[in-house]
């Protein structure tokens, strides 16, 4: 029996990487999975991968849905097309995040400082905050916040902008979590290390095969999110630290 078959997810930044093997793997596990992001045209592309996994009802449980997590209006429409096809969301996947080559505080402009902080950590708020209601009306739900091992430790290879949208990204995560503890919500936030992913395009210095073949794979993340979202409801995971294995951490 499929684990997930009355969830409604919605994953930010489903058109590639994380995202992507993210909703392959839960619509994999029954649920009905929406993507969000600003390129449709990967958004559609990874849509055809999941219908080829289950032609049969994939318009029955799959949906994509162009749209900036940037901008609160188009949260809400985001959030609003879910409800209307599929029902209120039950489990939220804050996927969509980004980087700039200029990382050290020399060179970060006030453009690019707004760009990390909007997108990683407005973003996220601004998802959180539009499917709070229907979870608190419901006392259940569940969200996963894709952060960074950047986010418990300031690594300057990630830049300073980029870790302190993560540190940001982790105390809304853990203040919320408090907040709604009688409401049975249970918030969850994951913290890789380098994942081959299109972020690495973004690298100050190009990033070798060799490097690539050693670091995660964004089905490791999924494979992550998946663990969490089938365990049951009487189970919280606050954080979880997952890492290439020849990468440090301290």
């Amino acid at each position: 029996m499929a684990r997930l078959a009355n969830q409604i997810v919605l994953v930010t930044g489903g058109g590639s990487g994380a995202g992507a093997a993210t909703s392959k793997a839960l619509f994999q596990e029954g649920a009905k999975v929406a993507i969000a992001g600003r390129n449709a045209k990967k958004l559609e592309l990874v849509g055809k991968e999941i219908q080829s996994l289950a032609p049969t009802d994939f318009a029955d449980r799959f949906m994509t849905i162009p749209g900036d997590i940037t901008k609160p209006q188009e949260v809400d429409h985001i959030i609003n097309v879910v409800k209307q096809k599929f029902g209120d969301i039950t489990i939220l996947v804050n996927n969509a995040g980004t980087n700039i080559k200029e990382r050290r505080m020399r060179e970060i402009s006030i453009e690019s400082w707004h760009q990390l902080i909007d997108t990683n950590l407005n973003g996220a708020f601004y998802c959180m905050r539009a499917v709070l209601p229907a979870m608190i009306a419901k006392k259940e739900g569940l969200i996963i916040n894709i952060n960074s091992v950047s986010g418990k430790r300031a690594y300057p290879l990630a830049g300073a902008a980029y870790a302190a949208s993560k540190f940001g990204m982790s105390a809304l995560a853990s203040c919320l979590a408090g907040e709604e503890l009688e409401n049975n919500i249970r918030v969850s936030s994951i913290y890789p290390g380098e994942i081959d992913t299109p972020i690495l395009d973004a690298r100050p210095n190009p990033v070798t095969e060799e490097h690539r073949s050693k670091i995660l794979k964004p089905e490791d993340i999924a494979q992550a999110v998946l663990y969490i979202a089938c365990l049951p409801a009487r189970v919280s995971i606050p954080e979880l630290i997952i890492k290439p294995t020849f990468q440090s951490y301290f």
